[in-house]
């Protein structure tokens, strides 16, 4: 047992064992705690079923959980490759009781497990407690035969374990790894404590207390218990080396590295081989469980994450897209247990591959900007802050890399500028994700689900139902009864209505009573994972808890969503089929009268593609294929072909819908998904298809907009007539509207050019004052100081003309300044030129930031002979050519 594949399976067959029920790693996109950016650590999966929120149908469990720590408090991403033990992804092997065994078991499967099954030396260990927590003292001098020596009380909340400010909490028992005298360090506790000599293998958790408001604690009635021990920590104790850099997981990834790089794994390349392989890890999961590169939210984290390994990647001389090349490796070594990887593998490549070359191209264009900055600088000048962090922020050019470049022209960079903006945008990121607005678990909807139990779904086969009231809710609250006029929100024990999910709207109707009330139902709502909630306002009479209702749909509404939904399911297999199995779908919305689709790919869609799509969904359509469903097993359905959405939470039995046949083999469902939404009875009744937009939502993410059945009739019927309008009023037929159209842009922009150098011409000629004098000479220029300058406000002239003005101006003037001076809808644009030879003495940029001052612009910049700035007060443009003068002077 060596390897880190073997420790991960003898850990959960351990557990497995003595009852746990071994639990698949969940996605790292928290399912159930929207404070969470990421699935931090082994618990978080269960932390409903601690609180007694969710039931399971175990009450012990395992698994070893995919963890992510990039961002808040637990922000390590400048020390990942530096230190021994760092890391973005990790896996944390965990075993849990829910109310089941509580201390002594759990000490004892800990100590057994170590030291029986990995065989540990017990001398090399010690333990930690909760200073008040005589009870586990004496369980570990009992289970271990430790002394008092070996058993450190901590009286802080290192060893005190908390949810939150209220709910469970209780003390912590941590076990230690003695690596010997060789390495510095002392034991925890000592002020020697931060060296690597000591290190926590494994934490116990003793879930006995509820915290409540005010700080009171009392015993809980079933206590639990929660550990986390970090597998790449315990192989490397158990693989007998002191980083967990060394193990054989990274051992393979930074061989591999260096093999593509021709780099050594060592000196100044050692930390760059383990960033790409520990940041490889991280975005090649975040990127499996459904994140994409994005500028905010989880995906700016993912972003920083992959474009801090390309940079090390490019500081190893990678010419080609290095952590593409990797993901095969990685899945090679990790693949078996995590089977996303697989699933996921050509997103994954394309993603890193993607934004590994826009990494290089941005490269390119932050030496330029850099340089632009830069120009007027002189040795010894540091660039502000905010200007080296729009680099790195907006054009993905990190400190590092600028702070090298500007080393070596003399230069420095206001680090502590740059500080305040980092500060501030990472504010701005947390800020994008957290709150994700109305909580899913508010209290008076728990509270009905523990005396009403689940609404039963009976949708897929009624469009109308009786039930029972089991609960109403007005203005917040819990109410036994509802009158006309109110706004309600009401759960029955079975419903036809859907309740909004998966992307699919909920379904609205009506609602009857025996003694005459009528309720307009205008929403369904999951609320507290298992009831639906019917939303709306009771229109004739009243409700009471305990009442029969009659539930009637809106069937033709229901219709219409069923269509558009199947359509999402034949849409996303066309995508696949014509642009590659890399498009997975990111996101969706169905509504009755369309849909859309958010899909990964990294580029616009062609027209040709396009047609191709839509003509091979409109072709399944007319197959006019039986619809089926059938209720599977997970691991079955995937097995057998079934879609299932990466960094989506499933059941262990699924519902699997399979349309149409496979247009190359007839064996085959054409689309086949995990879906629990309400779908067409054949491909037949989604009736039509088409695109009605598409377009870029993110980084890699690309939406279409779509129609069926009717509304893609009509839809297409207006079309056509508007081409007719367009058609007639351009005197030609629908058929040649397009060269008609094209035709009239192609005049247009050549009367457009026309006009623009006519209007260049008239401006030069005033603003020189020479008439259009050809002779090389302005009779206008001023001498300043043995310089030739000509400074003019053109009222009018668009700012994009300036420059062509500008240069033609310096030819004019042999040797000389040019600042012109456009003003438009009371705001300026200033450009100015400075001959070649003369731009060696003075500044473009110098002159420009002085003009900039006086119009309320900030700075501007360029080259020493050409430089650009605007500023909103046009009125003061004539003050600017003053101060212009006033600098060259």
């Amino acid at each position: 047992m060596t390897s880190v594949n073997d420790i991960r399976s003898a850990f959960l067959d351990y557990f497995a064992g003595r009852g746990h029920e071994k639990v698949q790693s969940a996605p790292l996109v928290p399912q159930n705690d929207p404070t969470l950016m990421f699935v931090n650590a082994g618990m978080v999966p269960f932390k409903n079923v601690f609180t007694g929120a969710e039931q399971r149908d175990y009450s012990r469990a395992t698994s070893s959980q995919k963890c992510v720590r990039a961002g808040g408090k637990h922000n390590d991403l400048d020390n990942v490759g530096y230190t021994a033990r760092h890391h973005t992804f990790f896996e944390m092997l965990g075993n849990f009781s829910f109310g089941d065994y509580f201390k002594e078991e759990a000490i004892e499967s800990a100590w057994t497990l170590i030291t029986k099954e990995f065989g540990l030396d017990p001398a090399k260990l010690l333990v930690t407690i909760y200073h008040t927590d005589d009870e586990a003292a004496d369980l570990w001098k009992k289970i271990a035969g430790f002394g008092d020596d070996k058993i450190i009380r901590i009286p802080t909340s290192d060893n005190f374990w908390s949810m939150g400010d209220t709910g469970p909490c209780g003390p912590c028992s941590e076990i230690f790894y003695d690596h010997g005298p060789d390495i510095p360090g002392g034991p925890p506790g000592s002020p020697e404590e931060d060296g690597d000599r000591f290190i926590e293998i494994w934490n116990l958790v003793f879930m006995q207390f509820e915290r409540h408001e005010g700080g009171k604690q009392t015993d809980l009635p079933k206590p639990s218990i929660d550990t986390g021990m970090g597998l790449e920590r315990i192989s490397a104790v158990l693989q007998g080396v002191h980083d967990n850099y060394d193990i054989d997981l990274f051992r393979t990834l930074i061989e591999a590295s260096a093999e593509l790089t021709g780099k050594p794994v060592d000196g100044e390349f050692t930390a760059a081989h383990r960033v790409v392989a520990d940041h490889l890890r991280a975005s090649s999961f975040l990127i499996a469980d459904g994140v994409s590169p994005s500028n905010e939210g989880r995906g700016y984290v993912l972003r920083r994450i992959m474009r801090r390994a390309m940079r090390y990647a490019h500081h190893l001389g990678a010419k080609e897209p290095l952590l593409a090349r990797l993901a095969p490796v990685l899945r090679q070594e990790m693949g078996n247990h995590f089977p996303e990887l697989h699933r996921a593998s050509s997103l994954i490549e394309q993603t890193l591959r993607s934004e590994e070359e826009k990494f290089h191209s941005l490269l390119d264009r932050g030496l330029k900007i850099l340089a632009e900055e830069t120009a007027g600088m002189s040795k010894g000048d540091k660039l502000p802050g905010e200007a080296a962090f729009k680099l790195y922020d907006t054009y993905g050019f990190p400190l590092d890399l600028t702070q090298d470049a500007l080393r070596r022209e003399g230069f420095g960079v206001d680090e502590e500028g740059f500080t305040k903006a980092m500060d501030a945008q990472r504010a701005a990121a947390r800020a994008s994700w957290a709150g994700s607005g109305e909580e899913a678990t508010e209290k008076v909807w728990f509270d009905i689900r523990a005396e009403a139990g689940p609404t039963e779904f009976i949708g897929y086969v009624h469009t109308d139902a009786e039930g029972i009231v089991k609960a109403i809710v007005k203005g917040g609250e819990i109410v036994e009864e509802a009158g006309e006029g109110d706004d309600i929100e009401f759960v029955v024990n079975q419903t036809p209505f859907y309740a909004e999910s998966g992307g699919q709207t909920g379904d609205t109707g009506r609602a009857y009573t025996d003694n005459g009330a009528e309720i307009e139902v205008t929403s369904l709502r999951k609320r507290a994972g298992v009831l639906h909630g019917h939303g709306g306002k009771i229109v004739k009479g009243s409700l009471a808890k305990g009442e029969a209702v009659r539930l009637v749909i809106d069937t033709e509404r229901r219709d219409a969503i069923r269509a558009n939904h199947s359509g999402t399911h034949l849409v996303h297999r066309a995508l696949r089929n014509v642009l590659g199995d890399h498009v997975t779908q990111k996101g969706s919305l169905v509504l009755p009268d369309r849909f859309r689709f958010d899909f990964s790919h990294n580029a616009p869609l062609t027209d040709d593609e396009i047609e191709r799509i839509e003509t091979e969904v409109n072709r399944v359509i007319r197959q006019n294929d039986a619809a089926e469903t059938r209720i599977l097993p997970y691991d079955d359905a995937v097995e057998a072909g079934a879609m299932a959405l990466f960094g989506e939470k499933y059941d262990d039995d699924v519902r699997v819908l399979s349309m149409g046949h496979d247009l190359e083999d007839a064996r085959k469902p054409y689309s086949m998904e995990l879906c629990g939404g309400t779908h067409v009875s054949r491909t037949g009744d989604v009736a039509l298809f088409t695109i009605v937009n598409e377009g870029g939502v993110a980084a890699g993410i690309r939406r279409i907009e779509a129609m069926t059945g009717e509304g893609a009739r009509q839809y297409l019927k207006d079309e056509a007539r508007k081409a007719k309008l367009a058609a007639d009023a351009l005197k030609t037929t629908p058929g040649e509207l397009a060269d008609r159209a094209k035709a009239l842009a192609d005049e247009r922009r050549k009367l457009e050019r026309e006009v623009t150098e006519l209007r260049k011409k008239v401006a030069l000629a005033s603003a020189m004052g020479d008439g259009g004098a050809s002779n090389g000479a302005s009779s206008e220029a001023e001498d300043i100081g043995g310089i030739k300058f000509v400074g003019r406000v053109l009222d009018g002239v668009p700012a994009k003309e300036l420059r062509g003005m500008v240069d033609e101006a310096k030819s004019k003037l042999g040797e000389g300044v040019a600042a012109f001076i456009a003003v438009n809808d009371g705001k300026a644009a200033i450009t100015i030129g400075v001959t070649e030879e003369l731009s060696k003495k003075v500044s473009a940029v110098d002159l420009v930031r002085a003009g900039a001052e006086a119009i309320g612009g900030k700075g501007g910049g360029g080259r020493p002979d050409m430089a650009q700035a605007g500023g909103p007060n046009g009125g003061e443009a004539a003050k600017a050519i003053d101060a212009i003068r006033a600098a060259l002077g």
